[in-house]
């Protein structure tokens, strides 16, 4: 299948043109109009280097809130509220904690300048959301993502402290839930996802939550 390669019109090829890796196109640029329809299309932007990278894969790492799964050992920090929980106070901090953040196996980061900027918009156009954990008063965890009605589309989160991003998960998933979203996008795999209840679905099954997203929440 071709790459496409996206200009300064406002359009994305259909997700089933996606390579076995899923990537789908380069290029655009990171409008707010650009990223709200992404999102609206299954798809969602990871760089490498400078050039935006638009991505749906097939399939889907998500999990649906009503199988979040919490260790006994998350219970008892839970129990004992081992650390504050806010939502949306810290969205700047929590950003720029996860684009600063060394992770294993990784060299450097897909979070760049220009992202930064681009979901702080989002943030102060009330799409971006973050949900934050503090201990004495300093960040140790969080996570950033964007909301459209019934779905969060998480993006990134961090750990100062051991455990935060965990306790900041759980406690945003629970917030979620009261909320009636009914679907957290997680995009690709990973085990410390996997462990909190994340699992694969097909691509298929996963637009059909994209599509029942009001075109009013744009």
């Amino acid at each position: 299948m071709p790459l496409y390669v996206l200009d300064n019109n406002l359009w994305f090829p259909p997700i089933t043109e996606a390579l076995h890796d899923g990537l789908l196109a380069i290029g655009g640029d990171l409008s707010v109009e650009r990223l709200l329809l992404a999102y609206r299309k299954g798809i969602f932007p990871w760089f490498d280097g400078d050039v935006p990278m638009w991505w749906s894969p097939d399939p889907r790492f998500v999990l649906f809130p009503n199988e979040l799964r919490v260790s006994k050992s998350m219970k008892a920090l839970l129990k004992r509220s081992a650390f504050e929980f806010t939502i949306n106070k810290a969205f700047a901090q929590v950003i720029r904690a996860c684009k600063e953040k060394e992770r294993e196996g990784q060299d450097g980061t897909w979070i760049t300048d220009d992202v930064e900027a681009a979901y702080v918009q989002l943030h102060k156009l009330g799409y971006a959301h973050s949900a934050e954990v503090w201990l004495n008063g300093e960040l140790a965890g969080g996570l950033y993502g964007v909301r459209l009605n019934n779905m969060f589309f998480g993006e990134s989160m961090f750990s100062h402290v051991s455990n935060a991003s965990k306790y900041a998960f759980i406690k945003y998933v629970h917030q979620l839930i009261s909320e009636g979203v009914q679907l957290i996008d997680c995009q690709v795999h990973t085990e410390h996802l996997e462990t909190l209840g994340a699992r694969m679905i097909e691509r298929r099954e996963f637009m059909e939550y994209v599509k029942g997203l009001k075109k009013n929440q744009l």
